[in-house]
């Protein structure tokens, strides 16, 4: 509330916007009646007409805002009478009436004050949060930390550039002041209350923001809470799936790749392991490992046998195992028992063996 003339003259506004070049200063109508006609002034000792606007005949800029103001939306909504500005200044700031006619519930006005950015007063740090899914109703409780009876009560909702008042109530007084805010707010202004709260049916995606509550206790004691409000658009939970479903695939190779490597490191480190213990340090093949075993004064030998001697030698062993073979299945006793007198006679032996009945001597 203010004062702008002698006797004091109360005006309260409904939304409070910063100054800046340029500037917006919304004006929706949030019922469903048909505005006949609409009207902006700038508030000062006296109203100042700035622009009208008539759905049969349009709208006309007034000489002093010309090419300064213009209608923002008024050709996608009717019932939208936003005023935006080129190249605002000081000068601009002050307060400002949306004033409609409808049919049939009569006139309807909004007032807007435009305030130095020095003076426009930012919500600070929320101290709590909400997230809620579209379609739901959504309430919203501040009460002072100690028991007291609360005696003015506000809500608003703080946006960058402006700040919109939802609802504001003088319980001492027993005054309640509904803003013009294009959406239904549901509220407790009750003499006697603790706590306040408000309620926003059917919440959507730009019902989302900060939400300051303030009030005045019955003690003069002062306090202010903000909080954050947020309404997804239905589809945040499933947005996540694909993000955690692709995490879970990286990890799943990742530990795949990891275990392989290790895998195929222990196999080559083993393998590598075995040769070394399986082959002495002085031999450089695992044949020639059985002659380090030899006592200290004969040298080993780690080189193996030339591969001629080697054939050489089985086809030795061989010879000797296909003769004994044989003389085993020829043989005949070379002492009959009646031996022919005077040596007549003869004995063949075919493939006979010669075998050495004395010791064999070691090499």
């Amino acid at each position: 509330m203010t004062c702008l003339s002698a006797p004091c003259e109360e005006i309260f506004w409904d939304t409070t916007v910063k100054l800046a070049k340029n500037m917006t200063l919304e004006c929706v109508y949030p019922l469903a009646d048909t505005v006949t006609q609409m009207e902006w002034f700038k508030i000062k000792m006296e109203r100042e007409s700035m622009a009208i606007f008539n759905p049969a005949f349009h709208g006309i800029i007034r000489e002093a805002y010309t090419d300064r103001v213009y209608f923002s939306n008024h050709t996608m909504a009717s019932n939208d009478m936003t005023l935006s500005f080129h190249n605002a200044s000081e000068a601009d700031v002050g307060f400002y009436s949306c004033l409609l006619h409808t049919f049939p519930h009569g006139t309807w006005e909004k007032v807007i004050q435009v305030v130095p950015p020095d003076n426009f007063e930012d919500a600070g740090p929320p101290n709590s949060q909400m997230v809620s899914e579209p379609g739901k109703n959504i309430t919203l409780t501040c009460e002072p930390r100690e028991n007291h009876l609360l005696e003015e009560v506000s809500w608003e909702k703080i946006q960058p550039q402006q700040i919109d008042l939802l609802i504001s109530c003088n319980l001492s007084q027993g005054r309640n002041y509904t803003s013009k805010y294009p959406r239904q707010i549901l509220s407790n202004c009750n003499k006697g209350m603790k706590k306040a709260f408000v309620t926003m049916p059917n919440v959507i995606g730009s019902d989302s923001g900060l939400y300051r509550c303030g009030f005045k206790a019955s003690t003069g004691e002062k306090e202010t809470f903000v909080m954050r409000l947020t309404v997804t658009n239905g589809e945040t939970k499933n947005s996540y799936i694909p993000f955690v479903a692709g995490g879970a695939v990286l990890l799943f190779l990742l530990v795949i790749l990891i275990t392989t490597i290790t895998v195929i490191t222990y196999k080559r480190v083993s393998r590598r392991f075995l040769h070394l213990v399986a082959t002495p340090p002085a031999c450089s093949s695992p044949k020639a490992a059985l002659t380090a075993h030899l006592p200290s004064e004969i040298p080993p030998t780690c080189l193996p046998a030339p591969r001629k001697k080697r054939q050489q030698k089985r086809g030795l062993f061989k010879d000797v195992w296909i003769t004994q073979n044989r003389a085993t299945n020829n043989y005949r006793n070379p002492f009959p028992p009646n031996p022919p007198a005077g040596g007549a006679g003869e004995d063949i032996y075919v493939n006979h063996p010669v075998f050495c009945l004395g010791p064999r001597a070691r090499v």
